[in-house]
């Protein structure tokens, strides 16, 4: 190979390697710097989430607490701390680090992305309550104002996220849930559910696993240092008092109030049982929720258990205003109702609504 030809071949790879290094918007140089704003962002606006949270929980934010809020170290904490200050977002007080309007108003902003998120992965999608924080926390930093504004329409407007923290307006109002701590409830109070602390994870996942939920209703029965004693959704419930003190509830009144000691749920029948639906738990979201409605799983229907899976595991198949639909336990055990005698056949079921007529939506928590 001659060596013009030789020379030419170089001068073409090395072109190669500078056009898809340094070509505008793309080359790798532009997605580095990208990456690299993107991650300076991401720290600024965990920084100032921390901070926020600090104070409305009356807690010192320290460069200790920030280091471990944002995952690093506490001279890097430091730093960042000074580029909030330069940046006039954080104050040095004597009680320590503080948020001055705007940086409680960039706070806000990232926790109003961070919570509306939340809503739309357990209304719009199927993924598990433990996973919803963590895919929030990913997606805040990404979020535009004007996507914000989008997504809040689209979800109509919610004013607080599946766990019941508020949703802040795009102007930074935020509307509290007002509940108070279920430890200190009287016994015997019906109460219902309006907020569910997710963090830390340790207690999120054993409130998960008892299947509390906001808009769940309950009656306290004990109260002492070593455990919490409670009705809800049919069954005895306890709680040890440090993970209770993570479940905001408010007082029911009689009107309000559901018998939380009578409640069956679906899943309790057997075959050739039959139930009338009383309501569907807040639990069942998304496109799971609106699959059990639109099969016309609403108050008042009547299901009737018709066969069992062999081996008695899942799913069963029910019988709902005249079709065979296959139900798993995790779903019907969500539905509560209330037994049926004598033949469903015989038994009248009520008017589904056409798909413009919302108002079954309205009734009993839908």
């Amino acid at each position: 190979m001659s060596q013009p030809l030789v020379a030419l071949i170089i001068f073409a790879l090395v072109a190669l390697i500078l056009a898809a290094a340094l070509w505008p918007n793309r080359g790798i140089v532009a997605r580095w710097q990208r990456s690299r704003r993107l991650d300076e962002r991401v720290l600024i606006e965990d920084a100032l989430k921390h901070l926020y949270k600090s104070e409305v929980y009356q807690r010192k934010a320290t460069i200790q607490s920030v280091a471990g809020a944002t995952g690093v170290s506490p001279d890097h904490a430091a730093g960042l701390l000074d580029r909030l200050a330069e940046l006039e977002l954080v104050k040095v007080t004597e009680s320590g680090y503080r948020l001055t309007p705007d940086g409680e108003t960039y706070a806000l902003n990232v926790i109003r992305a961070h919570r509306l998120w939340e809503r739309y992965l357990a209304d719009e999608t199927g993924y598990a309550e433990t996973e919803w924080h963590d895919l929030a926390d990913s997606r805040e930093h990404t979020l535009s104002p004007d996507e914000m504004k989008a997504l809040s329409a689209e979800l109509g407007f919610p004013a607080y996220d599946p766990h019941g923290d508020p949703i802040p307006t795009p102007g930074g109002n935020i509307v509290a849930h007002g509940g108070l701590p279920l430890t200190i409830m009287p016994l015997g109070q019906v109460v219902q559910i309006v907020h569910i602390e997710d963090e830390p994870d340790t207690i999120y996942a054993q409130l998960m696993a008892e299947g509390l939920y906001p808009g769940m209703q309950l009656r306290l029965l004990e109260t002492t240092p070593a455990r919490i004693r409670f009705w809800a959704r049919g069954r005895e419930m306890v709680l040890a008092p440090v993970t209770a003190a993570n479940v905001s509830v408010r007082p029911l009144q009689a009107n309000e109030a559901a018998d939380v000691s009578a409640a069956e749920h679906l899943s309790e029948l057997s075959v050739g049982e039959s139930g009338k639906v009383l309501r569907l738990s807040s639990r069942l979201r998304g496109m799971e929720r609106r699959r059990l409605l639109d099969m016309g799983i609403i108050p008042g229907t009547i299901v009737r258990v018709e066969l069992a899976s062999p081996g008695g595991g899942d799913p069963m198949a029910y019988r709902v205003r005249g079709a065979l639909i296959a139900l798993r336990k995790e779903q019907t055990s969500l539905i509560d109702i209330e037994r049926v005698n004598g033949d469903v056949r015989k038994a009248v079921t009520p008017h589904i609504p056409q798909s413009d007529d919302t108002s079954y939506l309205e009734q009993e928590n839908i």
